[in-house]
């Protein structure tokens, strides 16, 4: 398995500290597209990063929605949804390119994610615009009990899947996350440990309520955007070391 982050959200004189810690330790980037977040300055400043410690770079795109942070979901047509989709990607891909890096997946951000995984229409719209981009694409989206269904959507577009588990996220039993308003949402630095220990040794995310969730997994999201979290994000990248041989 592999660790992802969410970077380059930086914007104007909102700054977000610590991507200098942060990049060395994972292994693939998910670069804001300046649609929920991130300047260019900001993403060109995360892509030379990205470069200089050989990591993964993928595209970040969001809802237009700079002042929520990408957290509200926006009602679009598909067509809306689709181009905005395309647009993002292209941005990021001519910025990582002008640096000698070729992006390789896309995630989406925050309440896109959100509605990618519960909303099938969303989820096709999504899925067309990162197989009709020129390069090469995965798509990234959540591990759940659902995954076969997705892959079946996704053989449709020829294009590949990459699931990913949170590291810092409680699950209902059902595989989705635990809304962050209520208990058990948010783990701590303990709960992220036995987490990654779980997945690495039997491959299993145990819910809210202890009941044991088997799905693919090929990427852990950690999030490193507080000193806190980089110093999360080192000791699960040195608990998975010791599970890569």
């Amino acid at each position: 398995m592999k660790l992802n982050c969410d970077l380059g959200e930086s914007f104007g004189s909102w700054r977000i500290e610590g991507e200098e810690e942060v990049m060395p330790l994972i292994d693939q980037a998910n670069v804001a597209c300046g649609f929920h977040a991130g300047d260019p300055v900001a993403i060109a400043k995360t892509l030379s990063l990205a470069k200089q410690y050989r990591v993964d770079v993928g595209a970040h795109p969001g809802y237009p929605d700079l002042n929520g942070f990408g957290r509200r979901s926006m009602a679009m047509t598909e067509n809306e949804l689709y181009q905005s989709v395309l647009y993002q990607i292209s941005a990021l891909a001519g910025m990582a390119s002008i640096q000698g890096i070729t992006i390789s997946y896309v995630k989406p951000h925050g309440a896109l994610y959100n509605d990618m995984m519960k909303d099938d229409q969303v989820r096709t719209t999504l899925m067309k615009a990162v197989s009709d981009y020129p390069l090469s694409l995965a798509l990234m989206l959540q591990a759940n009990e659902n995954h076969a269904q997705y892959s079946e959507q996704a053989r449709q577009f020829n294009l590949p899947l990459l699931f990913e588990a949170f590291v810092d996220r409680g699950y209902t039993e059902n595989g989705a996350l635990v809304p962050r308003n209520m208990a058990g949402a948010l783990l701590n630095g303990k709960e992220m440990l036995k987490r990654v220990e779980a997945l690495c040794e039997k491959q299993v995310v145990y819910a809210t309520t202890g009941k044991a969730l088997t799905f693919p997994v090929d990427s852990l999201c950690v999030h490193g955007d507080n000193a806190e979290s980089v110093a999360h994000i080192k000791e699960i990248k040195n608990l998975m070391s010791q599970y890569e041989n």
